[in-house]
């Protein structure tokens, strides 16, 4: 007897009009993950850092030298992207620290987009076995900061202690980014 696997649903996610998303959580959490099976579309730009960090490690610099270019670049596409047209703007960064999550907020109001979280929830020791499996780990010492820096948030994020300032905020475990993100950009009708 054969038995199929079904594949995992994708994370569905509402962003109409101008849209600003920010994918967070631990490194090794399964942002990239997620976002590697994101069904791409003209309305969605998805901003991946391993796109620049692929790019630097070609150069054959060691990575440590390169770290602050790859940061740099990305969050320089980051600014680029929302400033321009496409509708939604789908970013991976970790923000396990207020300030970069404040950041992004920011950067939505000033570009005209609506900001969502959505954070992907996972315990450190399987975030540091998701680093593993991918072959790229963060130093120890940064890893404990990320660690430390969002002890609590999901659990704040999902009684809605830390959610007025986003338009949407969603939690995901682990498990559920292996079906990748659907993004609807599609405006809601008001009815009249």
């Amino acid at each position: 007897m054969s038995t199929s696997l079904v594949p995992a649903p994708p994370v569905r996610l509402d962003a109409p009009g101008r849209s600003l998303v920010l994918v967070a959580g631990l490194p090794g959490a399964g942002k990239s993950t997620l976002l590697a099976r994101t069904a791409t579309s003209p309305d969605v730009a998805v901003l991946d850092s391993q796109r620049h960090r692929a790019a630097a490690v070609a150069s054959r610099l060691p990575y440590g030298v390169v770290r602050p270019f790859v940061h740099l670049a990305h969050r320089a596409s980051v600014v680029g992207t929302s400033v321009g047209p496409t509708p939604c703007v789908v970013v991976h960064l970790p923000a396990t620290r207020p300030g970069l999550r404040r950041a992004v907020r920011g950067l939505a109001r000033l570009t005209g987009r609506d900001p969502h979280l959505l954070w992907v929830d996972a315990a450190p020791a399987d975030a540091l076995r998701g680093q593993h499996a991918r072959g790229r780990t963060v130093r120890a010492d940064a890893f404990s900061r990320h660690v430390d820096d969002s002890a609590g948030l999901a659990e704040r994020l999902r009684t809605g202690a830390e959610s007025g300032a986003w338009t949407s905020v969603h939690v995901v475990d682990r498990a559920d980014t292996a079906g990748g993100l659907q993004v609807d950009t599609t405006p809601v009708a008001v009815a009249k």
